[in-house]
């Protein structure tokens, strides 16, 4: 597929690598040459220089014949006009524009039928607002992800000593949750992966990813540790698009503080917010934190633009007694650093949106692509179309399909009923199939095993 990339920033560079590694054709677009440089120094792909949104850059990087535009830039004006010159003067098939600013995301008709021809626009600050709200629905959880529309969802939650299956083989788990289906998907022990068997034994400290249908997830956690009360008390701090949304999101389920450094920015927030308690002040400040009872507080989630920020006051928080902080992080490098200390999850607005967009530029109607916490593994949710003779999943038991090395099936959603897979569960067309991949470069194969034959019309 030839894809042009505008914006290599963090998001366009890991987007680009993820696709240059596919076997596609990736030119990316900037202004700064610099970028353009280094990421070329490491991914196989071509670069042009100039405006985004310019047609004559645009004609250099190849839109006359390119299959999709992905505009990714810092700036939501440069998307949204990059995506009508692509369909004005190149016909651009498809066209994706990263859009941050709500004021356009509130007005849906700029992006409907009679509006800009943006075919697919994404929100970084929507995808990170939804991804925190499942963690606050499941405060023992590590990472949430929903597949098949909220049907499904994989949960990775750290294996404790009290819980009923530490110290038992996988196989058991039938043992301890007789009337409930889910699979292990994916274990994490000290950072290195593991390949989940019926023999494997959960050891304390793990980080197991199980699937089940959304109604059972309490009750396999449960099995896993022994769980923490439900939320009451929530610590935002930043007051930003992302704090702002979360608190509108959550201040009728919760109790909600949100605390933000600049006073005409708390006035502001204050007019929009109904029931959560605006403050004026620092977030790392222990005298306020103290005030505000930090140690009472079952979660501090800081958000703002500013990743030492939001590292030092969820640290801060975590030595003051909160009971879980979360911190977003921008810098990729600083991820996993952050998840070995004491901050007890780090959010990636660069992997949600890149999760995101990855589905919507797949081949063989992958609908749903989710990074695993590690960032190695992904779990993918393909649609099965055609019949047995058209199909290489179609009709087929799920042992006899040859599947790539360290992929396996782990959940089967059929209208609105929730399969867990087995060896001998057949695969129908439509089915929406959830799947786990190890290793990432064998993408490829799996969507080349859900595409359908040219026979099938």
């Amino acid at each position: 597929m030839k894809i042009i990339i505008l914006g290599a920033g963090q998001v366009g560079s890991s987007l680009a690598s993820n696709l240059a590694s596919e076997a596609n054709e990736i030119t990316v677009v900037d202004h700064d040459p610099t970028l353009l440089y280094n990421l070329q120094e490491h991914v196989d792909l071509r670069t042009v220089t100039g405006h985004a949104a310019h047609p004559d850059v645009l004609l250099q990087a190849g839109a006359e014949d390119a299959d999709m535009l992905i505009a990714v830039t810092n700036r939501d004006e440069t998307n949204m006009v990059a995506c009508q010159i692509a369909h004005t003067l190149f016909h651009t098939p498809t066209k994706i524009a990263r859009v941050r600013e709500a004021d356009y995301l509130n007005h849906t008709e700029i992006f409907g039928p009679q509006g800009l021809a943006v075919d697919v626009h994404i929100s970084p600050e929507e995808l990170v607002t939804h991804y925190i709200e499942r963690l606050m629905e499941y405060p023992d959880a590590l990472q949430v992800l929903d597949f098949a529309s909220g049907k499904v969802q994989l949960v990775a939650i750290k294996a404790f000593h009290s819980g009923p299956l530490v110290g038992h083989a996988l196989r058991t788990i039938e043992d301890y949750l007789p009337n409930i289906e889910t699979r292990v998907a994916a274990m994490f022990r000290q950072g290195k992966a593991i390949i989940p068997e019926g023999g494997t034994v959960i050891e304390a400290n793990d980080e197991v990813f199980f699937i089940a249908a959304t109604e059972n997830i309490r009750a396999v956690m449960a099995a896993l540790r022994e769980l923490d009360r439900p939320c009451k008390r929530i610590i935002i701090a930043g007051g930003g698009n992302i704090g702002t949304r979360l608190a509108s999101a959550l201040e009728n389920k919760y109790h909600v503080k949100l605390i933000d450094h600049n006073t005409a920015r708390t006035e502001e927030i204050s007019g929009v917010l109904h029931k959560t308690i605006v403050l004026q002040g620092d977030a790392a400040d222990e005298d306020l934190l103290r005030e505000e009872n930090i140690d009472e507080t079952d979660v501090f989630c800081a958000v703002t633009n500013d990743d030492q920020v939001n590292i030092l006051s969820a640290m801060l928080a975590k030595r003051m007694g909160a009971r879980k902080v979360m911190a977003l992080i921008n810098r990729h490098a600083y991820v996993d650093l952050v998840e070995s200390s004491t901050i007890d999850i780090a959010i990636s607005p660069q992997q949600a949106t890149i999760g995101t967009l990855l589905a919507h530029v797949r081949r063989g109607d992958v609908v749903v692509v989710h990074s695993l916490r590690r960032g190695a593994a992904e779990a993918i949710e393909a649609i099965a179309h055609g019949d047995k003779s058209s199909s290489k999943v179609v009709g087929r038991r799920i042992d006899k399909i040859k599947l790539p090395k360290g992929t396996t099936i782990g959940a089967i959603v059929r209208g609105d009923e929730v399969l867990m897979a087995h060896h001998d569960t057949v695969i129908k067309s439509d089915d929406h199939v959830i799947l786990f991949l190890v290793d990432k470069k064998h993408i490829a194969a799996v969507e080349r095993l859900f595409q359908v034959g040219i026979m099938f019309l």
